[in-house]
């Protein structure tokens, strides 16, 4: 059976003090909201759906292992979100190295990509014919570099785009790479080429310089997993004055012009005089009481999503393989990542002789692969792992699926216009209401930036006046705050990741 690791029961009802800040969804930014307020004195009220805290950055439970819902490392450039992590968690929050390989062909080479463990690995014939593709690429690259096919193939050569982009990229999104934008790779692979790989692989840098950002070796994480983050703030903030409800979906949001006035969440009627959420924009849109205005109203279409399951399968064994994670670039498998969960943690199971290995599938939310039964994808992923050579036969004890819906904001030709209805909805008509995290404002991002949002939006209720749609998108507009926050926020957009978006049917 799942259940969610460390379970933290809620204080109760909605009777009491009329809080100062209610919040809507307890993952980092709701919390990381609450935490900020909490320290200043401020109470809150954070109403969580799930029967743990942590949104998509909480930990699972079965049998006794932890196992994420997708690797979480903890890694950022903004120093108050680790000083907030290690405040947190102190002797808790482990340096990790990092460690992950691709599976291609039977082989698996180093990932991030090193240019002479890849050619060894394809062999001299294929490795100039890789050569030959990447000369021709460069005497002949492709014009306009509208597409992610484009843009790497221009940059490494057809062959290597073939073998290590193309099948995962279309694993993850579900959309074929000639019809994802250039500008996607060249924010996701920034400062990456095959020149810079053979550069690397030669002259290793020995003098502390900034490293290219996807060459980063080692990462923060916590000793049983981020569920055990989250769980911290939840008693922190709790034991501030603050409360976190779990179990409370919220079931309507009564509004008039000018401001939101209460949540209703289980029969219960939560009123305040300002509002946090971090809800997925649909669901928020669709809860509103009376019914949103015509404009956003329209705009529930406009925001999609990309699906994921994980299944945890528990093996007989340790040190199985030493990555944290392998990706599975073989069109063969239909698994996506990998995740050896004893290698983020050896507190991550109970039993040393054993390992928690989660399979990661992509998919979309009640297409047929979703909807396959329990059964049938434990089978699956047993295959899968086995066949890769991963693990013996006979060697995989038990395990258990967990289905993630809306893992990932998908970026297509109608999602501006319907946070531009959006943003104006907030303006004009609900001011008290503020958006945070990486489904509050549909922005696929780090752990970082949705908990930053969130301390933000926290200071923004005790006085401040941040843009929070402005975060990680243009720095420049926080120079009036003074140069640290400038700095700050350069170094938090350097290390977000991007969505792809699909171009148009006429490109």
């Amino acid at each position: 059976m799942l259940k969610p690791a460390n379970h933290t029961n809620g204080n109760g009802g909605g009777s009491g003090t009329r809080p100062p800040v209610v919040i809507l969804g307890g993952g980092p930014a709701g919390l990381s909201a609450a935490y900020e307020l909490s320290g200043q004195g401020v109470r809150s009220l954070v109403l969580e759906k799930e029967s743990s805290v942590g949104g998509l950055a909480r930990s699972l439970q079965h049998q006794g292992y932890l196992f994420d819902i997708g690797g979480h490392r903890f890694f950022t450039k903004v120093p108050i979100i680790e000083q907030m992590w290690r405040d947190v968690l102190g002797e808790d929050l482990l340096t990790r190295p990092r460690l992950s390989r691709v599976y291609f062909r039977s082989k698996f080479f180093q990932y991030p990509l090193d240019a002479r463990n890849a050619l060894a690995g394809l062999g001299p014939l294929e490795a100039l014919r890789c050569l030959a593709s990447f000369v021709r690429a460069h005497c002949f690259p492709r014009k306009p570099e509208r597409s992610f096919e484009d843009w790497v193939s221009n940059r490494f050569g057809r062959r290597l785009f073939d073998m290590f982009f193309r099948t995962y990229t279309e694993k993850v999104w579900g959309i074929p790479c000639n019809q994802i934008g250039a500008e996607w790779a060249a924010q996701r692979i920034r400062g990456l080429s095959l020149v810079s790989l053979v550069w690397n692989s030669l002259r290793p840098s020995k003098n502390g310089g900034q490293p290219i950002k996807t060459l980063i070796d080692e990462f923060l994480y916590p000793r049983q997993g981020p569920g055990m983050m989250w769980n911290r703030v939840n008693e922190i903030v709790e034991s501030r004055g603050s409360r976190v409800l779990l179990e409370q979906g919220v079931d309507r949001i009564s509004w008039q012009k000018g401001r939101v006035l209460s949540v209703t969440a289980r029969g219960e009627t939560f009123k305040a005089p300002n509002f946090i959420s971090s809800i997925p924009i649909r669901d928020l849109i669709q809860k509103l009481d009376p019914p949103a205005p015509r404009y956003l109203r329209a705009a529930v279409q406009d925001f999609n999503y990309r699906d994921f399951l994980t299944v945890a399968l528990i093996v007989r064994g340790n040190n199985l393989f030493p990555d944290n994670w392998i990706y599975i670039h073989d069109p063969g498998f239909k698994v996506g990542r990998i995740q050896n969960f004893n290698n983020w943690s050896p507190d991550m199971r109970p039993d040393a002789e054993t390992t928690c290995l989660g399979l990661e599938y992509f998919c979309f939310e009640n297409d047929r692969f979703w909807n396959q039964p329990d059964s049938e994808l434990l089978a699956l992923a047993s295959r899968e792992v086995t066949a890769l050579g991963l693990v013996r036969p006979g060697t995989i004890l038990g395990g258990v699926v967990a289905r993630v819906p809306k893992a990932y904001p998908i970026y297509d030709d109608r999602y501006e216009r319907g946070l531009a209805a959006v943003r104006r909805f907030l303006a004009e008509e609900t001011p008290n209401l503020q958006l945070v995290g990486r489904n509050g404002m549909h922005r696929y991002n780090n752990q970082d930036h949705s908990m930053l949002t969130g301390i933000l939006a926290a200071r923004n209720v005790m006085g401040a006046d941040y843009d929070l749609w402005s975060v990680n998108v243009d720095a420049d507009y926080l120079e009036e705050y003074g140069p640290r926050s400038d700095e700050m926020y350069a170094a938090l957009s350097a290390t977000q990741p991007m969505v792809p978006r699909r171009l148009s049917a006429g490109v």
